[in-house]
């Protein structure tokens, strides 16, 4: 029997909590309708007997200190709630033991902003991880050692595991549970949760709000110019000489700052202008094409899927009010 410890941390949303344990409680009573044995010995676990969560409106009663807890064989770190640092200082004393854990063997797997906790123990260092696409830069300011794959579902490495935002962990709890069953397991239970199988991107949903978060002033100016003439053509010469830099230095500040390159940040902002014109206009694949600066017909096409994983015929019919 697999041990799945689940980590009730203080500021933690409680649905991230409950889902991976109705999961894998689930599929228990999947195989016992089968006459198979339980896989699963699930067990909240925590630094209290009693978390108390959002402002103490819910309250979470754990099945073992963490102090009684020999060995896991699966720990869930869940999404924190708030802010991430003071999230982070609230659990401090709990990092030790998810290190501890993990050099038992144990499995370690974030849901969410659940990652901010896993990457303060340090064995993301040098690993990949993914987290909820609105906290991507801050993800990377906090921890620039860890590779973040931004707009990923699901990474994996050296037995560390981590999701996207909000509900794509129900995709990780999926393919754990595929993991340690089977891939008959994992339909069933997608199917009881009408959950999508297989789902490996969280970009449809992301957002693209620039990158500020730094001091160059410069590359600030280079950004606002971008997003006041995105329809234009802007051409990195161009803004590299506007600022009077050359270029070959305003590439590298740019990549720097902003984690972006000039072309792939004109790239994301179009793109983000692009979805707009598909959720609230009825206008043409052709007229929102020129309206924020391409006349390539298949350049867009495969930009904006690149960008968003979905071509805009499948995101207008996905995202789309006026349908």
């Amino acid at each position: 029997m697999k041990h799945i410890a689940i980590l009730v941390p203080e500021s933690s949303v409680m649905q991230a909590i409950a889902d991976p344990r109705y999961a894998f409680t689930a599929v228990n009573q999947f195989l016992q309708s089968k006459g198979q044995p339980p896989l699963f010995n699930v067990q909240l676990v925590g630094l209290s007997r009693e978390v108390r969560l959002n402002e103490g409106l819910f309250s979470v009663h754990t099945d073992y200190l963490l102090v009684e807890v020999e060995k896991a064989d699966l720990v869930f770190i869940p999404a924190l709630f708030g802010d991430m640092k003071s999230a982070i200082e609230q659990n401090r004393e709990a990092i030790p033991w998810i290190v501890e854990q993990y050099k038992q063997g144990a499995e370690v797997a974030s849901l969410c902003v659940g990652a901010f906790l896993l990457a303060s123990t340090g064995l993301l260092d040098g690993k990949q991880c993914s987290t909820h696409w609105a906290y991507a830069n801050e993800f990377r300011e906090m921890f620039p050692q860890v590779e973040l794959k931004e707009g990923s579902v699901i990474t994996e490495e050296h037995h560390i595991y981590s999701s996207g935002g909000a509900h794509s962990y129900w995709n990780l709890l999926l393919y754990l549970v595929e993991k340690y069953a089977d891939r008959e397991m994992a339909i069933l239970t997608s199917k009881f949760f009408a959950v999508d199988i297989d789902r490996d991107s969280q970009s449809a949903f992301m957002m693209f709000q620039g990158q500020k978060n730094h001091v160059d002033n410069d590359i600030k100016m280079a950004q606002e110019y971008i997003e006041a003439h995105y329809q234009d053509k802007v051409t990195v010469e161009e803004l590299a000489d506007r600022f009077a830099i050359g270029r070959r230095s305003f590439e590298r500040r740019f990549k720097k700052a902003t984690n972006n390159t000039a072309v792939e940040y004109l790239q994301r902002v179009r793109m983000e202008a692009a979805k707009r014109c598909f959720e609230n206009s009825r206008k043409s694949i052709s007229e929102v094409m020129f309206d924020v600066g391409y006349s390539d017909n298949k350049a867009f096409r495969d930009v904006f899927k690149k960008i968003t994983g979905l071509t805009p015929v499948e995101y207008r019919n996905k995202f789309s009010k006026m349908n």
